[in-house]
């Protein structure tokens, strides 16, 4: 029996999706998939359905990457609602509780929002990608099943109330800059907490990405009409190189006879590495002629040693 052709083809480099509400991070990344026939692509960082926004989609060599966008610091812009709570902590969730909040003013909100800024531990959510015993969350969840979660260390770098709209239901526009693991859900959660009168996410939409910004995201739609019944090439001009992802490193250029013996898996010695960084830290690695190789670590003999290589020509 012969081997079932693979479907798609190669195509390397790094989509900055828009992703509208009401799908899936992973229905997206499939969409963007079949628009640019490629035959493997992968998503950095999930997006629940209700969210919005930034959505780096990573084809090919450049999933080998992805890593440094997942842990890259996001920004977000989020409408919390108060005086209720909700089995997701946003609003695809069954209301659980009820609260009389219109007693809340903009200063209450602004002075509970301090003590959430900085390194805070951070309940991950019922609702939340992470797994227990190899199952997400989230299924559990949905089945009624709640498991304990140890705190999390995040880090809230930005936090700040945008505009705030008081009633029976308050509502608050609130700007987050947090670093990787952070949930907005919970964040809401723990206001509303803080404040006695619970609370939960309405809107969502991340607006950066580590170094991405949603100015220059795609939505899909945008996607499907450039490409109409033509060829999946033609949007190939959109795509970012290999390195995208890994573009906060710095970098390092070495000769071809040097470059060999990185393919080969093989530390390297080259004076720049004393410039650049020191032991452990990591460097993108090219050739003279600009060809992306992957990316190495610095070890403690001033070498660098290949970590994560594209694959050869």
């Amino acid at each position: 029996m012969g081997r079932r052709p693979k479907w798609g083809r190669a195509v390397n480099g790094v989509l900055l999706l828009n992703k509208p509400a009401g799908i899936t991070a992973n229905d997206a990344l499939q969409k963007a998939k079949r628009l640019f026939f490629a035959n493997r692509a992968g998503h950095t960082g999930a997006l629940d359905p209700l969210a919005t926004g930034v959505l780096p989609v990573c084809f090919g060599e450049a999933t080998k990457f992805s890593q440094y966008l997942l842990d890259a610091d996001k920004r977000y812009r989020s409408t919390f609602v108060f005086g209720m709570r909700t089995a997701s902590g946003d609003a695809d969730g069954e209301v659980i509780a009820t609260a009389d909040a219109s007693g809340l003013t903009e200063a209450d909100v602004r002075e509970a929002m301090v003590s959430f800024r900085g390194r805070i531990q951070q309940v991950p959510s019922m609702y939340s990608a992470l797994k227990h015993k190899g199952q997400p969350l989230y299924k559990l969840a949905r089945q009624g099943v709640e498991v304990e979660r140890e705190p999390r260390e995040v880090e809230i770098f930005e936090y700040e109330l945008l505009a705030f709209t008081p009633g029976p239901q308050p509502r608050a526009e609130v700007e987050i800059h947090c670093s990787k693991g952070t949930y907005v859900r919970s964040l809401a959660e723990d206001l509303g907490e803080a404040l006695d009168v619970g609370a939960y996410v309405e809107k969502l939409h991340r607006s950066a990405a580590g170094p991405f910004d949603e100015a220059d995201a795609l939505t899909l739609d945008e996607l499907a009409e450039e490409r109409g019944e033509g060829r999946a090439e033609e949007l190939d001009h959109h795509l970012l190189p290999v390195d995208a992802p890994a573009s906060g490193l710095p970098s390092l250029t070495l000769p071809e006879n040097t470059g060999y013996y990185v393919r080969q898996g093989q530390p390297v010695m080259d004076l720049q590495v004393y410039r650049i960084g020191q032991e452990g830290d990591m460097v993108r690695l090219f050739l003279e002629t600009g060809e992306f190789l992957g990316v190495g670590e610095i070890t403690d003999d001033g070498c660098v040693a290949p970590r994560r290589l594209v694959s050869g020509k």
